[in-house]
């Protein structure tokens, strides 16, 4: 399972069928129109659990040295992964997405 996989320190940058393949492993995820970013939006019933799972999402991140971008409101988070040295998507975005879903059962 990907949420138990480490984060590679030299990661490539996978071929669109590698994508859609680990997609079907991310439930509730997308992939931007350009190919490049690993994306999905998040739903909390208030400011105080929307900052909870910011946190969390931080912890794991940092943890694998794997950061996504967030966007965070009141009752919402969206999640960014993208791997800036593969110039798109690597196994590591897909590694982190999974822990991601993880954190939100």
């Amino acid at each position: 399972m990907l949420e138990n996989e480490h984060c590679s320190a030299d990661p490539t940058r996978l071929k669109r069928e590698e994508v859609d393949t680990l997609l079907g492993e991310v439930p509730g995820w997308t992939v931007s129109d350009d190919g490049r970013t690993l994306v999905r939006e998040f739903a909390f019933g208030n400011f105080y659990e929307t900052m909870g799972f910011a946190n969390a999402v931080a912890w794991e991140a940092n943890r694998e040295d794997h950061h996504p971008d967030l966007e965070l409101s009141y009752k919402r988070g969206k999640v960014h992964f993208t791997t800036h040295s593969a110039d798109g998507l690597s196994r590591n975005d897909f590694i982190l997405a999974a822990r991601v879903n993880a954190l939100t059962g």
